[in-house]
């Protein structure tokens, strides 16, 4: 085993392959991306308190300090006073397994095709161009995934949850007050059924459907309003829970969305210009960001 201890800014390149990356610090940032290189490389640009301990052992490259450890991880939540933080970038082979956590600190990971879990606590969390499966916690911290087309599990606690063109067919999202946006990506109409499971306590819910929509539909709230985009939906209840149901297109995918008093919005995608040719090529496509307001 390869051990460095970091008490300032500097850059590490481990010798051996790596096929696992563990990260966990406190305040700061977090920066994984995934490349086609077969060597990994550390870079810490700023450190304060404590030293990072890095570690290689075989395939497994960690970065940590000495105290933080990923089953005690939440546990930092109600820590006060330790002052540290630390800024580290690692670059790593697309194919391997991370595991980052954050303790007030943001994380941005890119470019993995392996597993990625990524566990936060009060930090925002952005997941960008992961191929592979995709697990990520958060307390309070944001949560975006943009363009991940490996299966999708979130879950947070007053955290909004943003998903960007999700087409990894499988997303299911969970949290207690924080808000949802779901934006599907049209691209992978001809891709394995969507299979898109939503609940929250009071968070609100939107989610936007590619144009055609092809899935069984199954949305509902106890207290809050719903809004429904498409036809061929039913939209039933006028006290107490409303609900919206149906089939669109073929009925391949599954869709369930489920808020205790939040509203829900089923949004569509504005056409292509593959689907009309009326669409001017110029035309701007509706935000997720517009989409949350219809909430």
């Amino acid at each position: 085993m390869t051990e460095w201890s970091v008490t300032e800014p500097t850059k590490l390149a481990p010798a051996d392959p790596v096929t696992r990356l563990q990260v966990r610090i406190v305040n700061g940032t977090v920066n994984v991306v995934g490349t086609d290189e077969s060597s990994a490389r550390v870079e810490i640009s700023e450190i304060q308190g404590p030293p990072l301990i890095v570690t290689q052992d075989g395939s497994t490259l960690t970065v940590t300090y000495e105290d933080l450890h990923w089953k005690n991880l939440l546990k930092w939540f109600d820590r006060k006073g330790h002052k540290r933080r630390a800024v580290v970038s690692v670059a790593v082979p697309a194919g391997v397994d991370v595991e980052v956590g954050a303790v007030d600190a943001e994380a941005v990971v890119s470019g993995i095709r392996g597993r990625t879990e990524v566990r936060g606590v009060t930090g925002d969390t952005t997941l960008l161009g992961l191929s592979g499966p995709v697990r990520a916690e958060s307390v309070s911290g944001s949560l975006e995934a943009q363009s991940v087309t490996g299966a999708l599990r979130i879950t947070s606690v007053t955290g909004a949850v943003t998903v960007i063109e999700g087409a990894g067919g499988s997303v299911k999202a969970d949290t207690v007050s924080g808000d949802m946006v779901i934006d599907l990506d049209p691209a992978e109409l001809d891709g394995p059924p969507a299979d898109i499971r939503l609940t929250s306590v009071s968070g609100q819910v939107a989610i936007r459907l590619p144009h055609p929509a092809d899935a069984q539909v199954e949305a509902s709230t106890t207290s809050g309003s719903v809004s429904n985009a498409f036809e061929d939906l039913r939209v039933t209840g006028q006290w107490g829970t409303k609900s919206i149901t149906g089939t669109l297109g073929s009925g391949r995918g599954t869709l369930k969305a489920t808020t205790v008093s939040g509203s829900i919005a089923l949004l569509r995608r504005p056409e292509t210009a593959e689907d009309t040719e009326s669409t001017p090529a110029t035309a701007p496509a509706a935000s997720p960001s517009a989409t949350g307001k219809v909430l």
